[in-house]
């Protein structure tokens, strides 16, 4: 989460004070470095375990302070929006048991969430994207009320000068424009932290770049954001561009966003990439600092290096070089910010056991990787796994090419699983996590591939709306008894649910696959379009997808009436359109638009977003509603 005590980058005399400090404190931990100061010889593991809350029904729920309260334990924190929660596990030395401490302490964890958000009649789901997250859930008035994050919101959209405009294409495509930076509340992960000594520092940093694709692609859990099916693991695409502070002009240059995976090997140490960072990216947070870490040194005082660590915090490499201090003794750590959360307990720690296992894998044989590989296909893997996931194709050593499932299988679970042997870990342990995995990647069962075939198996019944809360609920449900994504069952339509929450707004049940015209079209084509689609409605919008009118079975029977129909007459569309066409917007509530509808003798509804259409809703939309709504008050007394 960060520093707290932050300002906006606001005045020059402000900035030029803490760009003082952070060149400072770049040449204190070199020297650092030189001392031999910074832990070395020892291996400790750690990580973070953020989680959405949601309501009853399975809908993001706005409750993480009332919860905080609750909880009462220095564990748990707040993050971006007040629907999601982070708690932060204790440090192990990589050893032993290390990993069913972890379990166990996550499992707590997760249990303790669970009652205490169950106070506010809410509960936790471990999930990269939460499924039933809409557009309206990310509003500033989603985001946790403190100086850092409206700071950071302030800065970033400061900074880039228009809104955040991007187009992701998968199974659907999705196309956002967004005015602040709680896009990133989308996502939720299990970032994982393996110490290393600084002289290793970078052929270690290097080794966790390439396995970070395989990884990824056995772990992926998000492929649906805001009602589209897209990525494998959808939390990729759209953290890099949640906080992408580049201009056009800046991106047209090769500037790289913030959120990244870099684009070359790191060829000595550590400082290299925080000299790039500070070097590429403008600091946008600024804290007060009254360290002189210069002079700490002579004293024989560590310093904490807050400004550069506020900075790294505000750049989000997929693998982030990390600085601590504990104890008055520095260490570094790699933090692999890829693994997204859940489906549960045991898959989480599974991935972790299958990094770390590659890690000291690799490390164990000695070779430098960058002459394996080139560092392009390595980011080409990344990218490919957060696509394809499991069934991504993978570029590997001796300039071989083949499928992630073979890859892990054959040759990256066996390397591992010696990787957790030679760090004396409990061989309980290892073939306990190492065979979930397994188990997973045999049966292509990921989190992404569950949630996907699950969508498709209830492709034919209710709306998106219903079929999403479905979806949470069977994940959630399956989620709480333990058991790994690999023997779950397909959600199933769950006809039992209260489904008055998916019909309170428009946007919830509006027919969002449209057929349009555009004013010049003949209106043969619209007469036409109508028969075929059996609708008695058909929006007009123009090239940019503004709405401009609406043509009706009524327009159409007026103009027979008239005598301007037929023949070689050439009657457009803008000649018969309703130019002034009543709208709502997806946030109306149902219950409004009814009465809009009745007092106006309307049969139909455009919904509008941003000057765009989005969608339509008929008399025919209402009929199904009311039907459903009056079987579940009525059945039941029967």
């Amino acid at each position: 989460m960060g520093e707290q005590n932050v300002k906006l980058n606001s005045d020059e005399a402000t900035s030029q004070a803490f760009m003082k400090s952070l060149l400072v404190e770049v040449h204190a931990l070199e020297r650092m470095l030189e001392a031999g100061l910074v832990e070395s010889g020892i291996r400790r593991i750690g990580a973070e375990q953020e989680m959405f809350l949601v309501d009853r029904a399975h809908k993001p729920a706005l409750r993480a302070l009332d919860i905080l309260d609750v909880i009462d334990d220095d564990r748990f924190t707040h993050e971006l929006g007040l629907f999601n929660l982070e708690a932060n596990l204790s440090p192990h030395v990589f050893r032993g048991n290390c990993f069913a401490l972890m379990e166990q302490e996550l499992q707590e964890i997760y249990a303790k969430a669970r009652k205490a958000a169950a106070r506010f009649d809410c509960d936790i789901a471990l999930v990269g994207i939460l499924p039933t997250l809409t557009k309206d859930n990310l509003g500033l008035d989603s985001m946790v009320p403190t100086p850092r994050y409206h700071a950071l919101n302030d800065a970033i959209c400061a900074m880039r000068g228009k809104d955040f405009e991007f187009t992701i294409n998968g199974i659907d495509q999705l196309s956002v424009r967004h005015d602040n930076v709680m896009l990133e509340a989308c996502n939720t992960s299990f970032q994982i932290h393996f110490q290393t000594s600084p002289e290793n520092f970078a052929r270690n940093y290097n080794i966790a770049q390439v396995i970070t694709a395989p990884l990824l692609a056995a772990a992926v859990n998000s492929p649906v954001l805001l009602g589209k099916r897209l990525w494998h693991e959808t939390r990729i695409a759209v953290f890099e561009h949640s906080i992408d502070t580049r201009s056009n002009l800046q991106a047209e240059r090769g500037l790289k966003p913030r959120v990244h995976f870099g684009d070359r090997w790191l060829e000595e140490s550590v400082t290299e990439i925080f000299k790039e960072d500070i070097a590429r990216f403008r600091t946008v947070l600024t804290t007060e600092t009254e360290e002189d870490p210069l002079g700490m040194l002579d004293q024989g005082i560590i310093p904490s290096l807050n400004a550069l660590r506020l900075h790294n915090g505000t750049v989000y490499r997929w693998n982030r070089p990390c600085y601590g201090v504990v104890d008055n003794v520095p260490h570094l750590r790699i933090e692999n910010r890829v693994i997204p959360s859940g489906p549960t307990v045991i898959d989480e720690i599974a991935n972790a056991a299958f990094f770390y296992g590659m890690m000291v894998g690799m490390i164990s044989s000695g070779e430098d990787v960058r002459d394996r590989l080139i560092f392009a296909d390595v980011k080409s893997n990344f990218l490919a796994a957060a696509r394809d996931g499991i069934r991504a194709q993978m570029n590997w050593f001796n300039d071989t090419h083949l499928p992630a499932k073979q890859l892990v299988l054959e040759q990256l679970l066996p390397m591992a699983r010696e990787g957790l042997q030679e760090a004396d870990i409990d061989s309980d342990d290892i073939d306990r996590y190492l065979g979930v995995l397994e188990n997973r990647v045999q049966e292509r069962r990921t989190g992404a591939r569950w949630a996907l075939e699950s969508l498709e198996n209830m492709a034919d019944h209710g709306t998106p709306d219903q079929r999403f809360r479905c979806l949470v609920s069977s994940m959630m449900e399956q989620q709480s008894t333990g058991t790994p994504i690999s023997d779950w069952d397909l959600a199933e339509y769950c006809v039992e649910q209260d489904w008055r929450d998916s019909y309170r707004n428009i946007g919830q049940f509006m027919t969002q696959d449209l057929f349009t015209v555009r004013p010049d079209d003949i209106v043969d084509f619209a007469a036409t379009l109508m028969d075929w689609r059996h609708v008695r409605h058909v929006p007009v919008e123009d090239g940019d997808g503004r709405l401009v009118g609406l043509v009706s079975h009524r327009s159409l029977l007026r103009l027979f009436a008239q005598g301007r129909a037929g023949g070689d007459k050439k009657v457009t569309v803008g000649e018969i359109m309703d130019t002034e066409p009543v709208t709502v917007h997806p946030d109306t509530r149902t219950v409004e638009a009814i009465r809009t509808m009745r007092n106006q003798r309307l049969s139909c509804l455009p919904v509008i977003r941003d000057e765009k259409l989005v969608g339509i809703v008929t008399e025919h939309d209402f009929i199904k509603v009311a039907s459903r709504l009056l079987e579940l008050q009525l059945l039941p007394s029967e």
